[in-house]
């Protein structure tokens, strides 16, 4: 799964790094993102790649409460082709949510040991994720999930689950506009390498969100 990370980078790195032209509105770093707070995500709207905020835990556009998103941090991309909640998202609604690490906690006898994961080769990356617009009322609420795979050998020591991280080169094609089935964007994530990654331990100051601040990722001597 993946329920905390982090984005520390320049806005100016991010825009040249996803070759977005506008400036990101009230861009805020962050050691500490967690579920239901705004996190940075890039759609394409038709005509160009727009940056933006969503707030992390979908809310269908069908849902009754708004409080369904935070059981829907995470989709599950072996089934999200086939899920109500997530099936017309991977045929219409794609996004990115740029990071450039993430925290998993790993079993060590009776406590959870957090650990700071990043890729090897770069610092910002993009999880894969599908995002939704919900109105009741006068309210609107625009939302998004990040979507997991089984953890390779390097994540199974830490956590059986693991974020989609897109490679570089295929960023665009995840969000590139124009409807593609469901099953196609299922074929699209399956098809994808998997980076190298490495990790070190951070104290358990990181297991609070409200924590957010050069401690969440300082390594754990």
């Amino acid at each position: 799964m993946c329920g905390r990370y982090t984005l520390l980078a320049d806005e100016v790195d991010i825009l040249q790094a996803f070759g977005i032209e506008q400036a990101i509105e009230n861009y805020q770093p962050s050691y500490n993102i967690a579920p239901g707070q705004n996190v940075l995500a890039i759609i394409h709207d038709g005509k160009e790649k727009r940056a933006g905020y969503l707030r992390w835990g979908l809310v269908p556009s069908w849902a009754s409460d708004e409080k369904i998103g935070y059981k829907m941090i995470n989709a599950r991309s072996e089934t999200a082709h086939e899920k109500p909640s997530f099936k017309r998202l991977m045929a219409r609604k794609r996004c990115l949510i740029v990071a450039d690490s993430f925290y998993e906690w790993k079993h060590d006898g009776g406590e959870k040991q957090p650990k700071r994961i990043q890729t090897s080769g770069r610092g910002l990356f993009a999880f894969a994720g599908l995002w939704d617009k919900w109105e009741q009322g006068d309210k609107k609420l625009f939302t998004c999930t990040i979507l997991t795979k089984a953890a390779t050998d390097f994540m199974q020591d830490i956590h059986h689950r693991m974020p989609i991280i897109l490679p570089k080169d295929q960023e665009n094609a995840w969000i590139e506009a124009g409807d593609r089935t469901p099953i196609e964007a299922h074929h699209f994530l399956e098809s994808l390498e998997t980076e190298d990654m490495q990790a070190y331990d951070v104290a358990r100051y990181v297991n609070s969100a409200k924590n957010n601040d050069e401690g969440c990722i300082a390594p754990l001597v």
